[in-house]
Order: C-alpha cells, then structure tokens, then sequence
C-alpha cells in the first residue's frame, strides 16, 4: 500500500486529457480455485466475487473487491452454510505497462497489472471468526472489445491473515492461502469520448507564442474598431442634435403655385370691336365640345385689350368681350350657365408683341381635380 501511495504522487511522462469525477470506473466479476498451505488445510477450495474500481492515472488506480468463500466441509463440522466466509479487500492497483514503457494512448491488447491491499475476512458458523487480511497478486490482462472496453484476466494471489480472534477458533488461521481467480472487467463510457484514458493534443512554445501574437493582434484591432465606435458615436451624437435643432424651428409651408390650365382655342376681335367674327365661332365651338366631353368641365372667359387708348375704355372693352364668347357658349352651343364664368383683365402687351394678337378671349379650365 504504502509502494502505491508513492506510485501514486509521481507524475507520468505523458499527459492525459484531464479526468472528470464519474471517469474510467469500471466494475468486474471474478471466481476461481484456493490451494491452503498446511496449516490452512481446511480452508475453502473456491470462490467469487466482484470488484469495482477506478484508474486514476493511466498506471495507478484503487478497488474495492469482495468475495465469497465456500466449499464443502472445508471449515469443519460446525460451519454448516454454502458460504463459510467473506473477504473484503481495498486494494491499490499498478499498471506495470504504462508505469515502464508509457501510455500508448490507449489500452494494449495485453497488460499486467499488479494488486495489493488490506481487507477483513469474517466467517460464519459458531465461533464466529473476524480477521485482518492482506492480498497481494498480479493480473495477466487481456483487452479486447471496439474500444478495448473489455478486459479479461486471470490473477494468482496470495491471500493472508495478519490477525484475529484465534482463541475460540479450534483451528490455527493465521496462515496464507493462495488463489487463482479469472476475472471479467468492463470499463465504463469516459467523457473524452473512450473507455480509456486519451492522450492531450499538446502544443510546442512556438506554436504558443505564435498563438499570443495572433491574440495581440486581435486585441489591437479590438481596441482600434473600439475607437472607431466611440468616433462613430460622436458622429451620430452631433447628428441627433443638428437634427433636434432642426425639428425645433417653425414649420414653413410652402404653397406650390398652381399653373393654370389654357385651353389653346382663342376668339380674335378687331380693334375696339366686342363682336364676334363668323371665323371666330370655330374656336367657341371647340370649346363647347371639350365641356360636353367633359361634363365637370368649368371655364373661366377672360377677355383682353390691346393697349391702345384709354385704360377705361380697354377695361370695359375686355369685360364686354368676354361676355360676348361666354354668351356663345351658352346661346349658341347650349353650355350650362353654371358652368362658365367671366373675366376682364383690360390692356395687355402680354399675350403677343403684335397688337392684334392682344384683342382676344381666352378659355381657362378651372375644373377642381
């Protein structure tokens, strides 16, 4: 025990992936044949048992193993039941393998591990007997299995009882009895993905260092897109005040000037004349026909002067030629009354640099849309 426990306290040359609390368990059976020594000749001739345990290391683990003992007659007359005694043993086990030649990474087709502990035995029968046992052995194991998750091995030990009640017992057991046994071993599911130990992906200075630098590097582009942020920040900092600055002064409206619709068709009237021309009717009668095409339709007759004369004069000239075209419509081509409306605007250079050209009336189209 006290050679596994230094065991133990070395560090392997190789590091495996680190184990959590529920890894490389494993839980076996086990059964086989006893040879007593000369003393012990009364002693059981076979036994059984189960064994649970875990690997701590790839070469150093603990167990705990119990065991029946039985046979016929062996113990004497005054033990009468199938299983004369038990033995539990809490032993330390040493994988000479992977303590002298390393961890190959996973477990070797064959293997020999060494075992050895303290346990206390108790048999039954009257007198009872209690005693503290040691075990010593050596597994010869064999892996097997996908993942090697099976082991099957076979373990001569010796088996010895340091001390016990002695006095009431009529024989003298404080001798050794060697075993035999063949044992079956599963290994549970690790969380690395295995049912054994995994060697850790290591990692040279360089490939650290170099590591490092890419992390320094990324830092300073952190830092820099960092200060680009707070800079963008500002930005929209200043933007939101220019745009609450803007939100805050009074709203102007302004009212989009609407282009009148003129109509192409014009009345021409000779000078100082308020008379329609037969010529002039053409034009009236476009009109007429746009305002039955369009039974919405509403017009505005302004009628115009040239600028010759008094300005008077042009005033009622050009309200009397409006009148004259308006009446047209309505007289003459039948257009409601409601729909046509007047206007005078007097003298005009306006409407073309030649005076005759001046001495008109004008249709425009006021339909609201």
């Amino acid at each position: 025990m006290l050679a596994v426990a230094a065991m133990s306290a070395q560090v392997n040359a190789q590091t495996v992936v680190e184990s959590k609390n529920f890894d490389n368990w494993y839980i076996g059976i086990n059964g086989g044949a006893s040879v007593p020594t000369p003393k012990f000749k009364d002693m059981a001739n076979f036994q059984g048992g189960i064994r649970i345990g875990r690997w701590f290391t790839p070469a150093v683990g603990l167990a705990i193993e119990g065991q029946a003992i039985m046979g016929k007659k062996n113990f004497g007359e005054y033990i009468n039941t199938f299983v004369k005694a038990t033995n539990v043993t809490f032993l330390g086990t040493l994988n000479f393998n992977n303590w002298f030649a390393g961890y190959a990474g996973t477990a070797r087709p064959f293997e020999v591990i060494g075992v050895a502990g303290l346990g206390w035995l108790h048999q039954f029968g009257d007198p009872k007997y209690n005693a503290m046992s040691s075990k010593v052995g050596i597994d010869f194991a064999l892996n097997f299995g996908s993942d090697k998750q099976w082991q099957l091995y076979l373990e001569p030990a010796l088996l010895y009882c340091i001390a016990g009640n002695y006095q009431k017992v009529k024989y003298d057991l404080s001798n050794a009895m060697f075993q035999a046994n063949l044992g079956l071993v599963y290994k549970f599911g690790n969380s690395n993905g295995t049912h054994n130990f995994k060697i850790a992906e290591l990692r040279d200075q360089a490939e650290i260092d170099g590591l490092n630098a890419k992390i320094n590097e990324l830092r300073a582009d952190v830092n820099a897109k960092d200060s680009k942020i707070a800079a963008d920040g500002r930005t929209i900092a200043d933007l939101q005040a220019k745009l609450a600055a803007c939100e805050a002064r009074p709203v102007q409206t302004v009212v989009e000037e609407k282009k009148e619709n003129i109509l192409q068709p014009m009345v021409i009237f000779r000078q100082g004349k308020s008379t329609i021309d037969a010529a002039q009717y053409a034009s009236i009668e476009m009109v007429a026909k746009y305002m039955r095409n369009h039974k919405d339709a509403k017009v505005v007759v302004r009628g115009f002067a040239s600028p010759e004369g008094k300005a008077e004069l042009n005033q009622k000239l050009s309200e009397k030629r409006a009148e004259a075209v308006a009446n047209a419509l309505i007289k003459r081509y039948k257009i409601s009354k409601d729909r046509i409306s007047t206007q005078g605007l007097g003298a005009t250079d306006k409407i073309s640099e030649e005076n005759d050209f001046n001495r008109v009336a004008m249709f425009i189209d006021v339909t609201e849309k």
